[in-house]
């Protein structure tokens, strides 16, 4: 028998998220409190997108749009497509900046054919497909689960755990106008880094998971990196110069993911201006992930997830 679809609308939320934290290269990331707002139903024979916001005008609005290729390969995995769906996008999370824009499009594409098929797919399979379709799981497991979230690859697939950040932990985004690219941000990486730089991020990354969760009077100290930060930095002049001027006044300040947008993870001094170029945004942490409204979906476990492929 075929799969049934839902025939009223339903919506998810997906927040924005950052990635590596500083040491933590493509492996740690935190959900943000600034989301996409996101919602689908069932028509008769297309897929079309409108979109509201952040992309508008630059945004496919068919099916190469990746909400809908989130969709497609979520459907695909459930065994059946719908006729057709329209999409709408109300998206707040500013594009190619490093806050995870495209994993938020594809976690909201999973979450919204997850609900319209009333499947219980788990977070495990959901976790697999969009860190398929995004290449690495860093950003869509928090965008995903919601909090801090320690990702890694196993085998063919990825896998997850969440964890609880502790009080107090207040992120401040600064967002540039100019966009980067992932791709161009990688290629900046060299193939092979000194040992002792390794085994400073590796001591780093695992203090950087316990000043999160259990004591951000360390997150200075957490936040160093020798991996990815310095190498990047001819490519983004005005990031490195951001960062830099941040931690010489204490603030725990990192790269957001690829950039070109600089994370805090501590308070900004009252007296620290950051130049006309950056809009400083002071987030919390979300902590519930993109949860879908209108199925059974809000209701999935939440929590640690496996994403490797079953035998």
């Amino acid at each position: 028998m075929g799969l049934t679809f839902v025939s009223e609308p339903v919506r998810v939320r997906t927040p924005a998220t950052s990635a590596n934290l500083g040491p933590g290269f493509d492996t740690l990331g935190l959900a943000l409190g600034l989301h996409d707002d996101l919602s689908a139903r069932v028509t008769g024979d297309s897929y079309t997108v409108s979109v509201t916001g952040e992309g508008a005008g630059d945004l496919p609005r068919d099916e190469t749009h990746l909400v809908v290729r989130a969709m497609l390969a979520t459907f695909d995995e459930l065994g059946g497509r719908p006729p057709g769906v329209a999409v709408e996008c109300v998206n707040r999370i500013p594009q190619a900046r490093g806050l995870g824009s495209s994993s938020a499009a594809i976690v909201g594409g999973v979450q919204l054919a997850r609900a319209l098929a009333r499947e219980q797919i788990d977070d495990e399979a959901a976790l697999r497909i969009a860190a398929r379709l995004e290449g690495h799981p860093d950003n869509v497991a928090p965008c995903l689960l919601g909090g801090f979230t320690i990702a890694w690859t196993e085998g063919s697939g990825s896998r997850a755990v969440r964890l609880d950040v502790a009080q107090g932990v207040r992120p401040t985004v600064f967002v540039p106008q100019e966009r980067g690219l992932t791709a161009t941000a990688r290629a900046a990486l060299p193939a092979a880094v000194p040992h002792a730089d390794a085994a400073f991020n590796t001591g780093r990354a695992a203090l950087l998971v316990h000043a999160l969760t259990r004591d951000p009077s360390l997150l200075f100290a957490a936040t160093e990196d020798r991996l990815h930060q310095g190498y990047r930095a001819e490519g983004m002049p005005g990031t490195a110069s951001l960062v830099a001027a941040l931690r010489s006044v204490g603030v725990a300040a990192v790269v957001s993911g690829a950039g070109p947008t600089v994370l805090a993870l501590t308070p900004i001094p009252g007296d620290f201006h950051p130049g006309t170029e950056w809009r400083a945004e002071s987030l919390g942490v979300d902590s519930t992930g993109a949860l879908a409204k209108g199925s059974m979906v809000e209701h999935a476990e939440r929590g640690p997830v496996a994403a490797g492929r079953k035998s």
